[in-house]
């Protein structure tokens, strides 16, 4: 049976929204969980959880983190790795020299982590009173953090927890060298499978990126990367869709996903659904961006818009914000007026409830969206 964009999105959101399960087991089998700092009205990984997780309420990460089989490190993007797929980028090399303010601080520090951890990074910087360095934004920020932040990615210190959003940072044991060339190409077809299963079906153009991305995640295989894509592209099913090559895993049949099921949903503007702005623009004929850092009279559709999906259409979006315990919905859709197919109207109500309660909200206005 020949792929269609309609079979396409019918498989894209079979696949990226299974029946809900246990954080643990979501988080195990998502593999990764895009992370921002963000909260407009919850952040994206709480919002990502929210679909995935049965009675998720916004915070529980970060609560439930230090028992979970996961940690804080970059992949494609800063976020949350399964135990499973954390080793597979470590140990990592090939930094070059070490950032300011230097190799003598950076040692410094691990010194007093590793006798004192875990530590928040006040008790280090009043330890050492480091001052601020320039970020990579251009503005100024702690030089503790600074040296924290580069120990964490050399896998030398983890995340054990937050306090009030701020890492607490704690000693690792030395990661095993990985001494074969199988077990390095076994290493790296693995963080491919990763990202490819948790953003399927994917345009070829967005497998390239993300497996060049995969400098940043294993910078020590940086001159590997051309391999790497080349395999990918042998081992991972494809067809051309409409005009445009598309890659998922091989063991997955996009033809026999079900019909999606008579259900809105409010996502991330980082869902893996959503994530992809060249697939998003493709598979539903409508540019959805992010704009939360677009100057406010150049926004279409709001500082932190949650793409609206209905059944396995995305229709529009919506604003969230939450006033005196009361979630208030500014919703657009793409055609002007909301669906009027039987059933969305009362999905819409049940989405919003449901999205009340993960904010911990007494009560949701509007509950229904406006005709036009």
């Amino acid at each position: 049976m020949a792929v269609t964009l309609a079979t396409l999105r019918r498989y894209a959101v079979a696949r990226t929204f299974p029946a809900p399960r246990s954080l643990a087991d979501a988080l195990d089998n998502l593999g990764f969980v895009q992370a921002d700092p963000i909260r407009a009205p919850a952040r994206a990984q709480d919002l990502i959880l929210r679909q995935r997780v049965g009675g998720y309420r916004a915070g529980d990460l970060e609560r439930r983190y230090p028992a979970l089989a996961v940690d804080e490190d970059f992949f494609v993007n800063y976020g949350f790795l399964a135990h499973r797929a954390h080793p597979l980028m470590h140990p990592r090399g090939g930094f070059g020299a070490w950032p300011s303010p230097g190799k003598r601080v950076a040692e410094s520090v691990l010194a007093f982590v590793r006798q004192h951890g875990p530590v928040h990074p006040r008790e280090v910087d009043a330890h050492f009173a480091h001052g601020a360095v320039t970020n990579y934004w251009g503005g100024s920020s702690s030089a503790t953090t600074h040296v924290l932040d580069h120990l964490h990615y050399r896998g030398l210190l983890r995340v054990v927890r937050r306090d009030a959003g701020i890492r607490v940072y704690a000693p690792r044991d030395a990661w095993p060298a990985v001494v074969s060339a199988p077990e390095r190409r076994a290493r790296q077809d693995a963080l491919v499978d990763l990202a490819a299963g948790l953003y399927a079906p994917l345009p070829a153009a967005t497998l390239s990126w993300l497996v060049r991305r995969l400098r940043y995640a294993a910078p020590q295989w940086r001159a590997a990367i051309d391999a790497i894509l080349a395999r990918a592209h042998r081992r991972l099913a494809s067809a051309r869709v409409d005009g445009v090559t598309y890659y998922w895993p091989a063991a997955e049949s996009p033809t026999a996903a079900p019909d999606a099921p008579d259900v809105v949903r409010l996502l991330a503007p980082f869902d893996p659904l959503t994530w992809d702005r060249r697939r998003f623009e493709h598979c539903w004929g409508w540019p959805y961006r992010f704009e939360a850092y677009t100057p406010a009279p150049k926004r279409q559709f709001g500082y932190y818009a949650l793409p609206l999906l209905w059944r396995d259409v995305v229709v529009g979006w919506v604003n969230a914000v939450v006033r005196d315990g009361r979630l208030h919905l500014t919703p657009g859709f793409v055609t002007g007026r909301a669906p009027r197919d039987r059933g969305f109207r009362a999905a819409w109500d049940e989405e919003v409830q449901a999205f009340a309660r993960f904010l911990g909200c007494e009560t949701a206005a509007p509950r229904r969206p406006p005709r036009r």
